[in-house]
């Protein structure tokens, strides 16, 4: 059974003991992601994630690594399109700590600018990393391409001529308006009782202010007419084919059909991964055991708005990109034509 109790700030809380084993995985997760950012502040969502973990006053950059650490305990963080969540999973009887840092970075993170500057060379050189992937290439040019007005059109990571330009005022803007308890959810699954965690979150996180009404952005994506089709040269000797499909939002119905289409096609993930080399798949057998590709798999990711169910195939060599579509196309004819 999951409990559900909203403060009066706006946080909602969700919770659920497990007692198989004395762990709490604890999570924050704001509504605020990729799809957010304007043109000029791509990228911020990520590189405000980053500040997270650069201090408060009462904790100093530094201090909770070492502290979770020594606690039996791991932390980390994620930004997606939609959401950029935190989480720490610890030892029940060391939760505590968890839940002060959680509360402590939803309101008081510093944003110091040498910290500010010190970020900024470490996300220039997480993109470079990843324009060292053909791959990398390939899925932007494709959302560049799918949407021309919907944010979802760049990556998490952000365009490089943004990185170099956005200042600390910029990151600290978007975390006061979005880093607030009514646009938040709080999950705690583990070995506690609910309501002990209930009077201790409420004690932790009650004081933090609602925060101001957040920005009505929402730019639809006009209907496509006609395929749509890029072509990335790049340095290295592999090809690859990426063949992507308008997806549904994951609130509508269809959003779960077409994720059981993609076990068929690439093979059973969880929500949100991505499947490769699943040897009893579709695809693995008409395009792997054939001898057309390297490596076959899919991606289709739960999402506020319509996204892209993809299929990306290492081409393997002596064959053509031709030959591969062309047997990627037989597949979903395949399945068109109700053989599942």
């Amino acid at each position: 059974m999951v409990t559900k109790h909203v403060l009066d700030n706006g946080l909602t809380l969700l919770l659920k003991e497990v007692h198989t084993t004395p762990v709490i995985s604890w999570w924050v997760l704001y509504r605020v992601g990729s799809r957010n950012e304007r043109t000029g502040q791509t990228g911020v969502s990520h590189w405000v994630e980053h500040m997270l973990f650069k201090g408060t006053d009462q904790f100093p950059a530094g201090i909770l690594d070492k502290a979770i650490e020594r606690e039996g305990g791991m932390w980390n963080a994620q930004t997606s399109f939609d959401y950029t969540a935190y989480y720490e999973t610890m030892p029940a009887s060391r939760i505590d700590l968890a839940l002060q840092a959680e509360a402590d970075r939803m309101a008081n993170a510093l944003f110091n600018p040498e910290e500010v500057e010190s970020e900024r060379t470490v996300i220039i050189s997480e993109r470079q990393g990843s324009e060292n992937s053909p791959v990398f290439w390939l899925h932007e040019e494709t959302r560049a391409a799918a949407f021309r007005v919907h944010p979802y059109h760049h990556q998490v990571i952000g365009d490089m001529a943004d990185l170099h330009t956005m200042t600390r005022d910029d990151l600290f803007g978007y975390y006061q308006t979005y880093y607030a308890p009514n646009n938040a959810i709080a999950v705690a699954v583990g070995d506690f009782d609910t309501g002990e965690m209930l009077a201790r979150v409420e004690t932790l996180f009650g004081y933090i202010p609602h925060g101001p009404s957040l920005p009505g952005f929402s730019r639809p994506e006009p209907p496509q007419q006609g395929e749509r089709t890029v072509r990335v040269e790049r340095e290295g000797t592999a090809a690859y084919t990426l063949l992507s499909y308008r997806a549904p939002a994951a609130t509508d119905p269809d959003w779960f059909c077409l994720k059981l289409i993609d076990s068929v096609l690439t093979g059973a993930t969880a929500p949100g991964g991505s499947s490769l080399g699943n040897r009893t798949s579709r695809l693995y057998r008409a395009l792997v055991e054939t001898e057309l590709v390297a490596s076959v798999g899919g991606s289709l990711f739960p999402s506020v708005d319509p996204f892209l169910y993809n299929m990306l195939a290492t081409v393997r060599d002596g064959r053509t990109l031709e030959e591969v579509q062309a047997a990627l196309d037989a597949e979903l004819e395949r399945l068109a034509e109700g053989d599942i």
